[in-house]
């Protein structure tokens, strides 16, 4: 048996910055679980749950996570008039997904993964 991912985290200095950055650019739903935390509820059949919050040891944070969309140009412009940047532009890998990479306004590098293609591989 393999080790799903299961859940995703997202903690920086802001949390309140990040938890309507990810709910108004993708349409999360964020359930407060602490003044400083909440619960990501993604929605849909096959989501995977996440917290957004503030990092424990006050530092920059840390984010880890591939997000599957439709269009990845169309999401990058969305994220851009957000407040986030393109780190990397839509890229087919090779025998493998269509991916794109971006830095939210804290500068955490998150995946973006285009509906249909294959999984990435892990790193």
């Amino acid at each position: 048996m393999s080790n799903p991912v299961v859940h995703f985290e997202v903690v920086g200095k802001d949390a309140k910055a990040l938890q309507s950055f990810y709910s108004d650019a993708f349409g999360w739903r964020m359930e407060p679980s602490t003044p400083t935390y909440a619960m990501a509820m993604p929605g849909g059949d096959a989501r995977i749950d996440g917290g957004v919050g503030v990092a424990m040891d006050g530092g920059a944070g840390h984010v880890t996570f591939y997000i599957e969309v439709g269009d990845l140009d169309a999401m990058l412009a969305k994220i851009e008039s957000l407040g986030g940047r393109t780190a990397l532009g839509p890229t087919d890998v090779p025998g493998g997904p269509s991916i794109a990479m971006f830095t939210d306004p804290e500068g955490h590098l998150v995946g973006l993964l285009k509906a249909g293609t294959t999984d990435p591989e892990p790193h």
